[in-house]
């Protein structure tokens, strides 16, 4: 873990809006990834080893999971740190008087975050407001298929926190943060929104995303200096920015991440996605947990417009090392790996229902 972590915690320049790696195209970007990933999976004899980690998720969290397995896999004080919920089946009797009766009984009131249980960069999250937008979001959704209605944070950070605890060892640690800023414009008291979001170069993202829809008033005139916030996620498909915040990483926050994760059973490797009010009760450790991803957290701290293309490579590299080397140790110890064909009917199965999905918003 030493070489990630040291490698995550140089001291960052000026930031650009876009950095050269964000320039590349998705599948170029990818290309050595996969091929770095292939090698490893030569080396240690199987390409999909990194999924005996974390033996109590579907293929350890590389991808396919349900969101609420993580949920059902935490202890009193892990749920405590997590904001309420309640999982959701889209049956055809079920209407949205029906949920809204759950969620009032659950204590939950509007707004509230409609996330599918299977998912992906955002793909079919929804700020609900009020009854018509969570009957609008139940209409869209696929049937059969489940969701989670969520408590909305409208705490203003949010981060990932990359978390790894060595199998057979009792305590992990906290091996990097990335901050996550949402798509937002600011005002200048002459144009309005629509033409704000247009000039920006990552807002206008969202609007040329077919699955995902502006939740905004394109004719609403900011005032001067305000900061108007164009999206309910924070993806880098609609514009968000990702920034490398391990600088933030502190003993207490350390100390209540490994906590929470020891509280999950056995859990080893994933990215806690938190809500907090500002850095320094960040770092003190005062956050609210939205949701956790396992093995398959991709290293997007990485993409902090600061760094050069090689820098990513290195970041990312480092993280596939690490998951294969700890796959190794979770194999010996008799997690076994999913096989590559339980692996690609799961990624075929992601990707068909990500086109599913209602827009995010």
């Amino acid at each position: 873990m030493t070489e990630l972590a040291d490698r995550l915690a140089r001291p960052l320049g000026a930031t650009p809006r876009v950095g050269r790696f964000e320039r590349l195209p998705k599948w170029l970007n990818l290309v050595p990834m996969v091929v770095h990933w292939c090698w490893l999976g030569i080396g240690y004899r199987s390409l999909t080893l990194p999924s005996a980690l974390n033996p109590g998720l579907t293929a350890g969290g590389l991808l396919g999971e349900g969101k609420s397995e993580y949920f059902r896999a935490m202890g009193p004080l892990a749920t405590a740190a997590t904001a309420p919920y309640i999982s959701c089946k889209k049956f055809p009797e079920c209407d949205a008087q029906g949920l809204a009766t759950r969620l009032r009984d659950a204590g939950l009131a509007y707004p509230v975050v409609a996330k599918p249980e299977i998912g992906w960069c955002g793909f079919g999250v929804r700020r609900i407001d009020d009854e018509a937008g969570l009957a609008d979001y139940l209409d869209r959704f696929p049937a059969g298929e489940d969701f989670i209605l969520q408590r909305y944070l409208d705490e203003p950070g949010e981060a990932g926190l990359f978390y790894v605890r060595e199998p057979g060892q009792s305590h992990g640690e906290l091996v990097a943060i990335l901050l996550r800023a949402y798509p937002s414009v600011v005002g200048n008291g002459v144009d309005d929104i629509g033409t704000l979001v247009r000039r920006d170069v990552r807002a206008r993202r969202g609007m040329h995303d077919s699955q995902h829809a502006a939740s905004f008033d394109p004719g609403y005139v900011p005032v001067s200096g305000e900061v108007v916030r164009v999206a309910t996620v924070a993806s880098t498909r609609v514009g968000g920015g990702y920034e490398d915040g391990t600088r933030l990483r502190t003993a207490a926050l350390d100390a209540k991440l490994d906590e929470i994760a020891r509280d999950m059973g056995d859990f080893h490797v994933g990215r806690f996605d938190v809500r907090y009010a500002t850095p320094a009760a960040l770092a003190a450790g005062d956050f609210t947990i939205m949701e956790v991803n396992g093995a398959g957290s991709e290293a997007v701290h990485a993409w902090d417009p600061r760094y050069g293309i090689a820098d990513v490579y290195r970041i990312v590299f480092a993280k596939q090392r690490m998951l294969f080397r700890l796959g190794a140790m979770a194999r010996k110890r008799g997690n076994a790996p999913v096989s590559g064909r339980r692996l690609a009917s799961l990624f075929l199965r992601q990707r068909r229902l990500l086109r599913t999905y209602p827009p995010s918003n």
